[in-house]
């Protein structure tokens, strides 16, 4: 007698490879319902985007509506919690995090979710997972639309711990190895400057430049930019390419890491004028910009 075939019958139930490609399947399915730009309608966008993505540590107050408790946007809470809640004396302060363990497909709905639950959470409570849903209001009716977020850059996790507290070894030690990877980041502030953003990331030094202009229009501005010679930001200066997260384009410059941070200001200010002039041409491409927008292309990835 034949020997049956096992070649269509799929990996055994409760396998390991059975879990591997159901968490596989997972992921694609979050993937295909995420949200293209799940903080659009905030004018902290880019910021959030950038905390959201690539700063390592920094803390701003949130501007929350209708709330008299007072909430703290961080970029990565202990433990990568969604929301905490911590005594400081006479009164009790949120936080949230947007570098979080676990999230929805609606990064928006989570922020939104978190800072709700921070309103009835008492002084010692955390929030692993923010699980917003039907009944979850728009980010926008949660957080100001029209504000922008007041930044500190922090160096270090210290802030982790609130002033005056006895830490364990064991908590200390976490401080410790977080402050171990952490690479020395700035926050540009110039005229007309949001979310354009500095790292010292050892060998090189970047700025990458979450941009608020839909992705073909900012592409359409660079190659303009490129094909005059005016994309980069002076000596020591290269455009290394550009990358795709939620919903917005951001440009990514190598910098001599021999300079301070605030060194590039002047010329980061600079070439946003140059991109600005190049948004408000309405033109088609010439020959010489088709080759640059196709040249920039080619040094584009997307991360979500």
């Amino acid at each position: 007698m034949a020997k049956k075939s096992k070649r269509n019958s799929g990996p055994k139930q409760g396998s390991a490879r059975a879990e591997k490609l159901a968490a596989r399947q997972a992921e694609r399915e979050a993937a295909a319902g995420a949200v293209n730009r799940p903080f659009e309608g905030l004018a902290a966008e880019c910021d959030l985007v950038a905390l959201r993505e690539f700063v390592p540590s920094a803390t701003a107050p949130l501007p929350v509506i209708g709330s008299d408790r007072p909430v703290t946007l961080a970029t990565v809470l202990p433990g990568a919690v969604a929301a905490l809640v911590r005594d400081e004396g006479e009164t009790a302060t949120g936080f949230v995090g947007v570098q979080v363990q676990a999230h929805s497909a609606d990064l928006g709905a989570d922020l939104a979710a978190s800072v709700n639950w921070i309103k009835d959470a008492a002084p010692g409570d955390a929030l692993s997972a923010a699980n917003p849903d039907s009944e979850t209001p728009a980010v926008t009716e949660v957080v100001d639309p029209s504000a922008l977020l007041d930044i500190t850059v922090h160096q270090n996790f210290n802030w982790w711990i609130p002033e005056g507290v006895e830490t364990d070894p064991e908590v200390a030690a976490t401080v410790q190895h977080a402050n171990s990877a952490i690479m020395p980041s700035a926050r540009l502030e110039g005229d007309g400057l949001v979310a354009a953003w500095w790292v010292d990331a050892g060998e090189k030094a970047h700025l990458r430049w979450v941009r608020p202009e839909s992705e073909d229009d900012l592409m359409l501005a660079l190659a303009r930019v490129h094909a005059t010679g005016g994309l980069h930001l002076g000596e020591g200066s290269r455009y290394a390419g550009s990358f795709r997260t939620h919903g917005l384009l951001v440009p990514v410059f190598d910098l001599d890491r021999e300079k301070h941070a605030n060194e590039w200001v002047a010329a980061t200010v600079e070439l946003g004028e140059r991109l600005a002039e190049a948004l408000a041409v309405d033109a088609p491409l010439t020959s010489a910009e088709l080759r640059s927008r196709d040249g920039l292309r080619g040094r584009q990835v997307t991360l979500r």
